[in-house]
Order: C-alpha cells, then sequence, then structure tokens
C-alpha cells in the first residue's frame, strides 16, 4: 500500500530523462516533480516532457511539487500552477501553508491561507486533483495543531509529512500519529542535527516507526547527501527495507 518514489528536487541539477533515468534505476515507482527547476508553473512543454520520460520508464507522476504559498501569492497565480499539474498528469499539488511561522501569525494572516487553500482545493478538485500543503518550518504548518486547525478551514486540502528539524523522534512520531488521517504522502530524508544530510539508514529506526503508522500513500525520497544521484539506489534499498 506504500508506494516510493522520488522528489525531483533532490536531483536539481541533472535534466528531466536523468531524474527518470536514475529512479528507475533504483526501483523506485514514482517521481513528484518540483516546480522550481524541471517543471516551472505555466511551462506545458516541460510538464508533458516529464509525463512522457515517466510514463515511458514505467513510473507515475506522484504529484506537482509547486511553490504556490497560500494567503501571500497572488491568487491568480494558482492558475498556472494547476495548467501544469494538469499536464504533468499529476494527483495531487503541494502547496505551502503562507510564510510565516504559526506563533507569529496573525488571525487575519491564518484566515488569509485558509481562504487561498480552500479556493485553491476546490479548483483543483474539479480537475480530480488534490492539494496537500507541505509540513514545513516558517509556516502555519510548522505545527501539529496549528496544521490541524488551517486543514478543517481549508476545504479538502491534506497534507504532508516530513520529520520536523531538531526535533526528537517520539515527539517527531506523536505528531504524525495525530495528523495521519489527512496525511497523503511523505518526504523522506534523513537530517540530524539541524539540515546536516545523513543516509537514510542513520536514522532508519525513526522511519520504521514512522511506517509502522503510515500504511497507505507515497513515501518520497528526497535530499540525498551531497545532492549525489549515486545515492539514490542505497538509499531507495534502504526504504524498502524500513517500510517492509
Amino acid at each position: 500500500m506504500i508506494s516510493t518514489g522520488l522528489c525531483s528536487v533532490t536531483l536539481r541539477a541533472l535534466g528531466i530523462d536523468d531524474v527518470v533515468d536514475v529512479a528507475a534505476a533504483a526501483g523506485l515507482e514514482a517521481i513528484e516533480w518540483g516546480a522550481d527547476v524541471h517543471v516551472p508553473p505555466g511551462d506545458l512543454e516541460a510538464a508533458v516532457a516529464a509525463r512522457s520520460a515517466t510514463a515511458a520508464a514505467g513510473l507515475r507522476v506522484a504529484a506537482y511539487g509547486s511553490y504556490y504559498r497560500a494567503g501571500r501569492d497572488d491568487p491568480a497565480s494558482f492558475a498556472a500552477v494547476l495548467d501544469s499539474a494538469r499536464a504533468l498528469g499529476a494527483p495531487r499539488i503541494r502547496i505551502w501553508a503562507g510564510d510565516l511561522p504559526s506563533a507569529a501569525a496573525a488571525p487575519a494572516e491564518r484566515a488569509a491561507v485558509a481562504h487561498a487553500a480552500l479556493e485553491a482545493a476546490g479548483r483543483a478538485a474539479a480537475d480530480g486533483i488534490e492539494v496537500a500543503f507541505e509540513f514545513h518550518g516558517g509556516t502555519l504548518t510548522d505545527d501539529v495543531d496549528s496544521t490541524l486547525a488551517l486543514l478543517d478551514r481549508s476545504g479538502g486540502a491534506r497534507s504532508y509529512w516530513q520529520p520536523p528539524q531538531d526535533v526528537p523522534d517520539g515527539e517527531a512520531l506523536a505528531g504524525l500519529e495525530r495528523l495521519l488521517g489527512h496525511v497523503s504522502a511523505l518526504h523522506v530524508f534523513s537530517w540530524w542535527p539541524g539540515n546536516t544530510r545523513l543516509r537514510l539508514a542513520e536514522r532508519a529506526e525513526l522511519w520504521r516507526a514512522a511506517f509502522a503508522l503510515f500504511k497507505t500513500g507515497d513515501a518520497l525520497l528526497e535530499f540525498v547527501p551531497g545532492d549525489d544521484p549515486a545515492l539514490v539506489a542505497g538509499e531507495a534499498t534502504t526504504l524498502r527495507h524500513v517500510q517492509a
């Protein structure tokens, strides 16, 4: 019930075809295509190229990893994001919950993020596409309580999950457990301390415990040490071991 994949942002220095080759050689099943390099919003040629290359390798498109920030960006700019997601054949669009940490956001700012996300989710749903928030510091999804409150006001939007930076394993896993009913995908990486990149095996116990909770959805490798394509196959093997 877990589908393993790769975030294209892991390999920003590579072109579309090379990203696909690395993912396929690693035995992964899907790719989340990022909007920053590989599939910019509104670049439908890039979206079609990524979709075609993914399918030709026997993989599927997991999601469109956009950088649309609900409540900050002009809502009109979501049109280009949605156009690219359609052309990509993405079943999900990743968005961001504003640009303020939850502790610093006033009620009006929270309302603006929720309203923009509600609108985006409604527009995407008309095309059968899900919208899900990045679970990330510096946004309204930097905290489980704030995330749940935002999801409650966002009209069917869902969430990603990743281990919060510098949070002990037990606390991180407790947060995942509380969010479980709303989580579509995990961004899988191993950082400790801070944003020091480790091999996935170095936090294997965290990920085994995470997959004991999360049993259905996408598990997407992200941020290997040194952005090294040669490490992806080994990380994919570890991913399969910890979620088996």
